[in-house]
């Protein structure tokens, strides 16, 4: 199984990379003060493009380089609702970071709305769709009620993803339409190994049939869930590992953003174990696609999210923030009074009161 993380939108990178100012940036490799950012793509550079959703603080010039993000709040969003619409900012191009205005951002692609809910849609030519909350999850129990494609080399993807690569999945490769694969990872460790991934199957057809899928995650347990049913537990006390650096929890521990995709893991671009995995080459003369005005939907009923009660906000609190890592490199987060709305587009540095967690 495969880091959804790979989404990640061609012509970004490479707007990203042909910038004068774009250095790169990734384990111990951090960003110059003139800029600070370290992009969601692995690139340094200022202002909302770089220091927004994604920013990813380990990497930066320093941990307060980084927009501060969301605090998370309790919300049902019904994609059928009439007013729908209203929930996606379409074009993220100058968003100030208000989660208070709206729920999601669409980072890629293109979306259509039908009276099955959000419809998520994959071309040829767009390379996927992906939306993301502009609020973040602190552990929580998240709900996605979604139907999965079924043409090989196209993965349906329901995750939630940390500004460091902290990652919890739900993935629909390929054509398999009676199994979703569930997986983890930690600070970007690409661990495709059976300890992180599983495969959940004898699901009625993901195609046809909405399902709930859930993601509840916790500071000591994380399960995955189809249905209301527990398909799949892990404990943080499993995830212990210990090597040169040290011993450690390799355990989700990181404010996240829920994110809902379709991408396309069959093109010639992916490498092989991609194709493999996604089930093989995309068929872009597929009857579905064809009739379908040359295009793969998927579709999200709705989606719910219940913050944990075991990180509850502190009185006044507003945002997420890293205050530093442990001795095993393991990030500590805290949460501050400091608003998350941006009003110059450029770097927030000022650290605002912290109350640890």
């Amino acid at each position: 199984m495969l880091s959804t993380s790979v989404l990640a939108s061609a012509s970004v990178l490479l707007s990203l990379a042909g910038s004068a100012l774009a250095q790169g940036c990734g384990p111990g490799t951090l960003c110059p003060a003139a800029t600070p950012c370290c992009s969601e793509f692995g690139f340094c550079g200022s202002g909302s493009t770089y220091c927004r959703g994604g920013c990813n603080a380990l990497w930066s010039h320093s941990l307060t380089s980084c927009e501060p993000e969301p605090i998370c709040q309790s919300a049902t969003y019904d994609f059928t609702s009439p007013n729908a619409s209203s929930l996606v900012l379409m074009n993220a191009t100058g968003f100030n970071n208000d989660a208070t205005r709206y729920a999601w951002t669409l980072d890629k692609g293109n979306i259509a709305w039908s009276p099955q809910g959000l419809g998520m849609i994959l071309t040829e030519t767009n390379g996927g769709t992906r939306l993301s909350t502009t609020r973040y999850v602190d552990y929580g129990t998240i709900t996605a009620s979604l139907k999965t494609g079924r043409w090989g080399g196209v993965v349906t993807a329901f995750i939630t993803m940390s500004d460091v690569k902290d990652e919890i999945d739900w993935e629909f490769p390929g054509s398999a339409t009676t199994q979703g694969q569930s997986n983890y990872y930690w600070l970007g460790v690409a661990n495709y190994s059976a300890t992180n991934g599983e495969t959940t199957d004898g699901l009625s057809d993901t195609y046809d049939n909405f399902h709930n899928f859930t993601i509840d995650w916790q500071p000591e347990t994380l399960q995955w869930l189809v249905d209301g049913a527990v398909v799949r537990t892990v404990q943080k006390n499993d995830t212990l590992k210990t090597d040169s650096s040290g011993t450690r929890y390799e355990y989700p521990s990181t404010p996240s953003r829920v994110q809902i995709s379709i991408w396309p893991a069959g093109i010639s671009s992916s490498a092989q174990g991609t194709i493999e995995w996604g089930g093989g080459m995309i068929n872009w003369a597929d009857p579905d696609y064809v009739a379908n005005n040359n295009s793969f939907v998927v579709y999200v009923e709705n989606l719910s999210i219940v913050c944990s009660s075991w990180t509850q906000p502190a009185p006044g609190a507003q945002s997420y923030i890293f205050t530093g890592n442990d001795s095993t490199g393991v990030p500590q987060i805290g949460m501050s009074n400091q608003s998350f709305i941006s009003t110059t587009g450029s770097t927030l540095v000022a650290l605002a009161a912290v109350v640890s967690l």
